[in-house]
């Protein structure tokens, strides 16, 4: 018997009333790109989100991937937008996006990308780099962690996001932090001149808003990371941004960094979406770099939490980061998402004191920014989280059978 569940989203979410919040606070002013699982053709489609509802591009861009590459996607989308198919408004596709009540007659939304290789960038915040050098000492010990994050920030404070890493002044620093005793791998990525970016997942394997996603139900300390995730097309170039959640297992990858696989690579563990927002004359690389990314968290335990990642802290920017993931060292022919990073640092007591914060089955996790909407999830169990099976193989043989290859 499946273990997958399929009972409806928790019933204090309205997901048809969040349409409206899923947009960007300027609607539909700025170029938005979708998917949607379109029945009629037992498949994905991309779509261009507009006031008029949801269009089909599908017949002049069978993907996203195909869509980014284009020289000016944003007004090669408006283009094909004019002759698509209209497959409904927005807010009917969103409210039946949700699973378990789900009308697999109609349209519903996927995660915003297709063939792109799912990346994501780590310690690129000052907080995140210090949860990390907790994780990595105190192995998954929740009270431990307490004491060391004390500990850490009376020594070194909790300003190193004006370190430019790889800097003189953050060489300077780790030699001082390796003559305190106080130096990590966590730091190296973090302040040193190479980036962390690692695979998040198997192309096609994200899921969308409005949608559960998975935790390990062998992990006892876990959270989200709230990030900005740019789309990057197969030369590099970065053409839009979405919103992810990069679910991290804190105690799986405080054993050991060799498990950073199992941490972060999980059925339904890593979110995007709800839309890609194309840069246009509404919107562009500089609106990402002054971005507000809030979390909000409720759980059926009546548990609230809230926190705000400022973009303008990152330690590296964007197109650093970009550098460093896609070029003459490697490339991506079917372009890449990177997410960049959170400063989100989950230290807020849920049960005890100094015992931090862990998800618990029901969780509703919300990732908003004025400019990209909101990304909602809920979380389950990865093991009863829908098994992932729509893969590269089963998209080609769809966009063969509809004659769009």
């Amino acid at each position: 018997m499946s273990l997958t569940d399929t009972t409806p989203l928790d019933p204090r979410t309205d997901w048809a009333g969040a349409a409206a919040r899923a947009l960007p606070a300027d609607g539909t002013a700025g170029t938005l790109v979708g998917r949607v699982w379109d029945p009629a053709a037992n498949g994905p489609s991309p779509v261009l989100v507009t006031a008029d509802g949801v269009v089909d591009l599908s017949a002049t861009f069978p993907t996203v991937s195909a869509l980014a590459d284009e020289a000016d996607p944003a007004a090669a989308a408006r283009s094909a937008g004019e002759g698509g198919a209209r497959l409904g408004s927005f807010e009917e596709i969103y409210a039946n996006t949700a699973p378990g009540d789900r009308d697999r007659d109609r349209p519903w939304l996927l995660a915003p990308v297709d063939l792109q290789t799912l990346k994501a960038a780590g310690v690129t915040f000052a907080v995140s780099m210090i949860e990390r050098v907790i994780e990595e000492r105190v192995r998954g010990d929740v009270e431990a962690a307490a004491r060391m994050r004390a500990g850490i920030l009376e020594q070194i404070g909790a300003d190193l996001h004006e370190i430019v890493p790889g800097s003189p002044a953050a060489v300077a620093l780790k030699e001082y932090l390796v003559g305190e005793g106080l130096w990590s791998q966590y730091l190296e990525v973090g302040i040193g001149p190479d980036a962390e970016i690692f695979t998040k997942g198997p192309t096609l394997s994200a899921v969308g808003t409005a949608d559960r996603v998975g935790v390990l139900s062998t992990s006892l300390w876990n959270n989200p990371e709230p990030e900005v995730a740019l789309i990057v097309d197969r030369a590099g170039r970065i053409v839009g941004a979405t919103l992810g959640n990069d679910v991290n297992l804190r105690d799986v990858e405080g054993r050991s960094a060799l498990l950073l696989p199992k941490a972060k690579d999980n059925n339904a563990s890593c979110a995007l979406g709800p839309l890609i927002r194309l840069f246009d004359e509404s919107f562009d690389l500089d609106a990402v770099r002054s971005m507000s990314v809030t979390l909000e968290i409720d759980g059926e335990d009546g548990f609230h939490l809230d926190g705000t990642s400022e973009m303008s802290q990152i330690s590296r920017d964007p197109l650093d980061l970009v550098a460093q993931l896609e070029g003459p060292q490697h490339r991506y022919p079917d372009g890449a998402v990177l997410m960049l990073g959170t400063m989100f640092a989950p230290i807020v007591d849920r049960d005890d004191i100094d015992r931090g914060f862990t998800h618990k089955r029901g969780d509703i996790v919300r990732i908003s920014a004025s400019g990209l909407g909101s990304l909602v999830n809920q979380v389950e169990a990865s093991e009863r989280c829908e098994p992932w099976e729509f893969g590269i193989g089963s998209l080609m043989r769809n966009l063969a059978s509809r004659a769009l290859l």
